[in-house]
């Protein structure tokens, strides 16, 4: 294999590694997009260095085992050592270790549940802290202190629940029940757990489900009659893209805690909407998948023209503390934990399925994923919502 930070001209080759078929499709188009769409702006500027990136990508088709395999393929036979690429946590987990054994790596744009670190993983999503902390905050002190928890049965959610029955309990709330179901949930399974949270009468319903299934349980939660005025979803995955796909109508009144929501209005943010409505058409939504897939690429770029190399060590070293305006503000990463600063915010679903911004930090919060020194019980809200 050549090495393309020797060979003038040639293009940068990097991986990328998205389901757009499967149970994970929504959410990991919306990846892909603005994965795409990074690259894009950046090429049509003259690349990096003046080399074109070049990108070998694969359709895992939201099997762990599949990008198990395929991300083995990009190492090794495409001769790639950049992948952007997986979602959910058992994607990840399941890339990992190929990753770290050939050095590769990873740049995971998606929210998770903490408690990791890899020196050849990227983690550019939200940490627990920056998303799963205000939002129970925000929940016991303005909406409910009865919360039920709700997930699929697998790493994230199990994990991030966790954190949440702490959390609750650290403000003063009670947790109502919890229970999770299979990540192809059938109908005849959403509606026995309906039942049941009905039957606990929560204040809130806090969802880590995912997925198709997450769509058919919202619209599920709306047909069988219970009202998210009174007894909202909250969530930290719900974007724009689901509710598009679910339908805006059984949505309004649900909350999310994301770190970008595309009704956001700074300048960085409408310029990254008005380019994705101009590449993918006017109704497809811009989301926290889409942004921070999109965050990351530009991160990506500013570090490999410093380092003029894809080489990882030179690479990983080049992304610390360089600080990126992103369509959700100023991104860099830690050089204590390869995680983003990001800005922490909180939306609350309207009837045309964009969200209005009910809180937000005042700056990018420094990512703790060990949650080594951010307190339970801390006070997160400002005194006033988000104007």
């Amino acid at each position: 294999m050549s090495n393309p930070s020797k060979s003038s001209g040639e293009p940068w080759r990097v991986g990328v590694l998205f389901s757009r078929t499967g149970l994970m499709a929504v959410t990991q188009t919306e990846h892909f997009l603005g994965t795409a769409l990074a690259i894009q702006r950046i090429n049509r500027q003259g690349g990096v260095l003046g080399r074109e990136i070049d990108v070998v990508a694969y359709d895992p088709g939201s099997d762990p085992a599949s990008y198990r395999r395929l991300a083995d393929r990009l190492l090794t036979e495409d001769g790639i050592s950049v992948i952007f690429g997986c979602s959910t946590s058992a994607e990840r987990k399941a890339v990992l270790p190929t990753v770290e054994r050939r050095n590769g790596l990873l740049w995971y744009p998606s929210l998770y549940e903490g408690f990791e670190y890899s020196p050849n993983v990227i983690y550019t999503g939200a940490a627990p802290n920056q998303n799963s902390f205000p939002l129970a905050e925000y929940l016991i002190r303005r909406v409910g202190r009865r919360i039920f928890l709700v997930g699929s049965d697998y790493v994230y959610p199990r994990e991030t629940n966790r954190i949440m029955r702490d959390l609750i309990e650290a403000y003063g709330g009670t947790v109502a029940g919890e229970i999770y179901v299979p990540m192809g949930a059938s109908e005849l399974q959403l509606r026995d757990v309906l039942t049941r949270v009905r039957e606990a009468a929560p204040e809130v319903l806090f969802s880590t489900v995912v997925g198709k299934t997450a769509q058919h349980f919202y619209r599920l939660y709306r047909d069988l009659g219970m009202d998210p005025a009174r007894t909202p979803i909250a969530s930290l995955t719900m974007a724009e893209s689901e509710v598009r796909a679910i339908g805006a109508e059984y949505c309004a009144g649900h909350i999310t805690a994301a770190s970008y929501f595309g009704s956001l209005d700074t300048p960085a943010s409408r310029a990254f909407v008005n380019d994705f409505r101009a590449a993918y058409g006017e109704d497809y939504p811009a989301s926290m998948w889409s942004a921070g897939s999109y965050a990351q690429v530009l991160i990506f770029a500013r570090a490999l023209e410093r380092a003029a190399s894809l080489d990882t060590q030179r690479l990983l070293e080049a992304t610390h503390g360089l600080p990126v305006e992103a369509p959700e503000g100023v991104v860099q990463i830690d050089a204590e934990n390869n995680h983003a600063w990001l800005t922490a915010r909180i939306g609350r679903l309207r009837a045309d399925g964009s969200f209005e911004l009910v809180w937000q930090s005042p700056g990018p919060v420094r990512p703790d994923p060990y949650l080594a020194v951010t307190p339970l019980g801390g006070r997160w809200l400002a005194t006033e919502p988000a104007k």
